[in-house]
């Protein structure tokens, strides 16, 4: 898989190129680092807005934050006028943090070009870039057609199968807190704990400030779990957003066989039948 970023250089240098199409990505509700709070709208000029909130998501799950059906995403990108041939960055204001669940949508969606900004809106600012006051309005229709990638994405029933399988890793990038169950989940009816075996990598390791660390600070984290290209990476957090930030750092590294559990600890914390750890108090290991 190709390197999945571009720097704010780039894009500057590319911002008016036909081809390049530009998706701010930010989502209204932010969970799991304080969020970055703008006094007034601003955006990195041509840029359209791609809401994964409620148009880029399948209300219609009982998991949070759902992939999209391909008729949901083809009906989406509608009018932001992307082709098979066009390069498609995505940012958002928080640095790196939904952003990466886009990036991870059209790659699920069968399309390649497509890039993360490498610190997003934040640097874009740090670096004293020009700036739009509104989002680019009616684009032209394009005529790229998602198809599906089913490999890229697993549900509940594939993790219970392969949490403990010897070549599979899963990777939670709640924060520690969470992952030790020390603290409430933020949404109701959500235990406390983690997949039995996981490895709790923060997402906000894998980040230096608003970008992603270097190439080879990641290749040290993720060398710390044996196993290399052999090795199938699971990736989970509370909804399926924070995730694809690690999937991100894992295809920057040079990870392959990388998969998104969808659901998550949001889907996973809610049913009872599912194995956590630590033990809930008064539940046998096996309940």
């Amino acid at each position: 898989m190709q390197y999945p970023l571009v720097s704010t250089a780039w894009l500057e240098a590319n911002l008016f190129e036909a081809d390049v199409i530009i998706l701010d990505a930010s989502m209204d509700n932010v969970i799991g680092k304080t969020p970055i709070v703008y006094d007034k709208f601003i955006a990195i000029p041509r840029a359209q807005k791609i809401d994964l909130e409620t148009v880029f998501c399948d209300t219609s799950a009982t998991q949070v934050h759902a992939m999209p059906s391909v008729e949901q995403f083809n009906q989406g990108i509608g009018n932001f006028g992307i082709d098979s041939d066009s390069t498609v960055v995505i940012y958002d204001n928080q640095g790196i943090y939904s952003s990466p669940r886009a990036w991870w949508m059209f790659k699920v969606m069968g399309f390649e070009r497509v890039f993360v900004l490498d610190g997003g809106l934040s640097q874009w600012l740090l670096e004293g870039r020009t700036t739009a006051d509104q989002y680019l309005q009616h684009q032209r229709q394009g005529h790229f057609k998602g198809q599906y990638q089913a490999g890229l994405v697993c549900d509940m029933a594939y993790v219970l199968a392969r949490f403990d399988a010897d070549d599979a890793h899963v990777f939670d990038a709640r924060a520690a807190s969470r992952f030790n169950g020390e603290v409430a989940e933020p949404r109701p009816n959500v235990r406390r704990g983690h997949i039995p075996g996981s490895i709790n990598l923060p997402f906000s390791e894998v980040l230096d400030g608003h970008k992603l660390q270097a190439t080879p600070v990641l290749q040290a984290l993720f060398a710390q779990q044996d196993g290399g290209d052999n090795i199938e990476r699971i990736f989970t957090c509370g909804s399926g957003i924070t995730a694809c930030i690690l999937i991100l750092a894992a295809v920057a590294s040079g990870c392959s066989k990388t998969l998104l559990y969808d659901g998550s600890w949001s889907e996973w914390g809610r049913h009872h039948h599912l194995p956590i750890s630590p033990c809930e108090p008064g539940v046998s290991p096996d309940a």
